[in-house]
C-alpha cells in the first residue's frame, strides 16, 4: 500500500478509535451545557515542543462535530515555545469539551516524538549523517510516529515486515549464515534493498563479500565503527545501532557512518504538556 494512502487511512482509523473509547454511546458530563451554548477556545503548549498532529484533530473534530471550526496558527513540523497559542477553536462546547482529550492525547504524543527527534537532529547538525527511526513504535501508532519523526527532521527505517530485508542475528542463524541469508533475501525481491546486522568484524568482511546493501553495526565501540568504515570504503551504507542516547549520539556520528537508528525517537517520549482553555461562551439561537 502507498504510504500517503496509508497514513491518510491512518487518521481516519485513529480519530474514530480514540472517539470511540473515550465518547462511547455519549459524553454525559457535556449534557451539562446546553446545545445551544456555543465557545471560543484556543490550545497552548506550556512547554517548548515541535508541533505534530494537525490532521489527526481535524479529523477527530470532524467526525465529533461539524460545527466546529479550527485555525490553525502553526504548522506541522513548526517549533513551538512555551506558552505559545497554536490552535484556536470555535464551535457549541459540548463538542469543543467531548474532544479535547481525544485531541490533546493525539497532539501530546505525536509532538513528542517531533521534538525527540529534532533534539537528535540538532546533536548531529553539519556531520551529514541520516537519524533513523525503528519498528519500536506505540502499539498501533506506527505510522502516526513515522510521519512524527520527518516532522523533526529525522527519516524513516522500513516502515514493516514487508517493505525493507533486515537480517538479523536469528535469521542468520536460521538461514544458515550470512552469505546465505543475503542470496535468499536476492532471490524473494531482488528491487529490495538488503540490510543485514554485524557484530563482529568478521561478519562485517561477509556482509560486503556477500552484496549487502545497508550493514547495521549493532553494539560496535566508537573505534571499530572507525575501523569499519574504513574496510567498507563505500560498498555499502553503514548503519550504527545500540548505545544511542543524546550523550552518544554526536561521538557516532563523527565516526564517519551513515547513518544512526534509534528507538528511543517513538518509545522513549515524554508527553508534551498542553492545555485547552475555553476563553468565551454565547448562546447561540
Amino acid at each position: 500500500m502507498h504510504y500517503q494512502t496509508a497514513l491518510i487511512d491512518e487518521i481516519r482509523n485513529s480519530a474514530a478509535h480514540l472517539l470511540a473509547e473515550d465518547v462511547g454511546p455519549g459524553d454525559i458530563t457535556a449534557e451539562l451545557i446546553p446545545d445551544t451554548q456555543w465557545a471560543t477556545a484556543h490550545v497552548i503548549t506550556r512547554e517548548a515542543a515541535v508541533l505534530c498532529g494537525v490532521a489527526w484533530v481535524d479529523e477527530v473534530f470532524r467526525r465529533l462535530d461539524s460545527r466546529v471550526v479550527l485555525h490553525w496558527l502553526a504548522a506541522d513540523g513548526d517549533s513551538l515555545e512555551a506558552g505559545q497559542r497554536f490552535v484556536e477553536m470555535e464551535g457549541p462546547a459540548r463538542s469543543l469539551l467531548t474532544g479535547e482529550r481525544a485531541a490533546l492525547n493525539l497532539l501530546q504524543t505525536l509532538s513528542a516524538t517531533a521534538t525527540a527527534t529534532r533534539h537528535y537532529v540538532n546533536l548531529i547538525e553539519n556531520t551529514g549523517v541520516r537519524l533513523l527511526d525503528t519498528r519500536k513504535t506505540l502499539p498501533g501508532m506506527r505510522l502516526a510516529q513515522k510521519y512524527a519523526v520527518t516532522c523533526g527532521g529525522g527519516h524513516n527505517h522500513r516502515i514493516g515486515l514487508w517493505d525493507a530485508f533486515l537480517i538479523k542475528e536469528n535469521h542468520i542463524a536460521a538461514c544458515g549464515g550470512i552469505e546465505a541469508a543475503i542470496n535468499q533475501a536476492h532471490k524473494i525481491a531482488k528491487e529490495l534493498a538488503v540490510e543485514i546486522e554485524v557484530e563482529t568484524f568478521d561478519e562485517l568482511d561477509q556482509a560486503l563479500a556477500a552484496g549487502a546493501d545497508t550493514i547495521m553495526l549493532d553494539n560496535f565501540s566508537l573505534d571499530d565503527m572507525r575501523e569499519a568504515v574504513k574496510r567498507t570504503a563505500g560498498r555499502a551504507v553503514l548503519e550504527a545501532s545500540g548505545n544511542v542516547d543524546a550523550s552518544t549520539l554526536r561521538a557516532i556520528a563523527e565516526t564517519g557512518v551513515d547513518c544512526i537508528s534509534s528507538g528511543a525517537l517513538t518509545k522513549d517520549i515524554k508527553a508534551i504538556d498542553l492545555s485547552m482553555r475555553i476563553t468565551q461562551t454565547r448562546s447561540q439561537t
